[in-house]
């Protein structure tokens, strides 16, 4: 069963670090290196420091002298938390999404307990692995999904944390975490973090070191959404790599609309290339995702904007893009249980995670 419980969380007294909003940031490994000079010009205090330092060194000589002046503090006692993020989507629809916020015990994948479903690469862990040795604190949570209702209702009342777009309460209810022990868990955002949190316990050994922050979401939460991730292509991927059916539609949106009527179950894309849309129907059992991942990854990009791909052939930037429906939730849980390694960038969650809210001490 899986561990979860409160944990002392380790947060910013704004009235020593200034505006929470100034201090908090995306996931690290969104961050591009504009944007992070941007954060650090923020505020001389903004988790970009930890998260994506000069230096492990830096980082861990910036927590202990935060600490030391007041900039963070200890929670008094172990809680968990709800939170809530209010987000307009890339499809313009606004939505609210709740979560957990606890302390869970990292178990290897072989247990069943936490699963995957999506592919790690070797130099991202070792880079993590090094903040993590150098500051001994969980800085970012991971995100997991859950099947079934939520254990707790968000609190009546103000939040006692606001900024970038997310709201937290102190959920006081003894056990909340608990509720989900025997469900299985899904990394929805996360892999490598996950991964290198079970590396670090390897290491240490220490009671301490086996937890990490996490944020958990119910599958059934309504404001959680998967958006398709489209793929360009810099050249003409091969065409014997699409065998199924084509048909010619007279414009992108257009063929958008058919593809997202066509029920799951096989694989299915729109092609626009050269001015041309088609949609391809090839691979029964198999996902949209699958379908692309045979075309390579030569030159591939990402883009979760239909129309910025379709614009990008336009204008030559791309030589092709390839349309997709988004991965639907259930699939994606039902392929991390038959132990399937998804292609990369089968999902997109959005919003991402507000990095800076919380860290969790080891």
């Amino acid at each position: 069963m899986a561990e979860l419980k409160p944990f002392r969380a380790l947060r910013y007294e704004t009235a020593q670090a200034g505006p929470l909003d100034d201090l908090v940031a995306p996931p690290y490994d969104v961050i591009g290196p504009e944007e992070r000079l941007r954060l650090r010009e923020r505020s001389p205090y903004n988790v970009v420091r930890l998260t994506l330092p000069d230096s492990p060194k830096e980082a861990a000589s910036s927590l202990r002298d935060w600490e030391a002046s007041g900039v963070l503090a200890r929670e008094n006692r172990p809680v968990a938390w709800a939170l809530r993020q209010t987000y307009v989507g890339p499809d313009g629809v606004a939505r609210t999404r709740t979560g957990l916020v606890a302390s869970l015990r990292v178990e290897p994948y072989e247990r069943g307990l936490v699963l995957p479903h999506e592919r790690t690469h070797r130099e991202p862990k070792e880079e993590r692995l090094r903040l993590l040795r150098a500051v001994r604190t969980q800085l970012e949570p991971i995100f997991l999904l859950y099947d079934g209702e939520p254990p707790f209702e968000v609190p009546g009342g103000d939040p006692e944390l606001t900024a970038g777009g997310a709201e937290l309460w102190r959920l006081d209810g003894a056990g909340i975490p608990e509720t989900l022990a025997d469900r299985q868990l899904l990394i929805a955002d996360g892999h490598h973090r996950y991964e290198t949190a079970l590396a670090f316990h390897q290491e240490e050994g220490t009671p301490e070191s086996a937890f990490m922050l996490v944020v958990l979401v119910s599958t059934e939460d309504p404001g959680l959404t998967i958006f398709p991730t489209h793929r360009l292509f810099r050249s003409s991927p091969p065409q014997s790599a699409l065998q199924g059916r084509r048909e010619r539609i007279s414009d992108p949106k257009e063929a958008l609309r058919e593809l997202s009527t066509l029920p799951p179950g096989r694989a299915a894309v729109v092609r626009y290339e050269g001015g041309e849309t088609e949609l391809v129907l090839d691979g029964d059992g198999e996902l949209d995702v699958h379908l692309v991942d045979r075309l390579g990854h030569e030159g591939i990009s990402y883009t979760p904007h239909a129309d910025q791909a379709v614009a990008a052939v336009d204008s030559g930037e791309a030589a092709a893009a390839f349309l997709l429906r988004p991965t639907r939730i259930e699939d994606v849980f039902a392929a991390a249980r038959r132990g399937e390694v998804l292609p990369q960038k089968t999902t997109y969650f959005y919003p991402k995670l507000v990095s800076g809210l919380l860290f969790h001490p080891l």
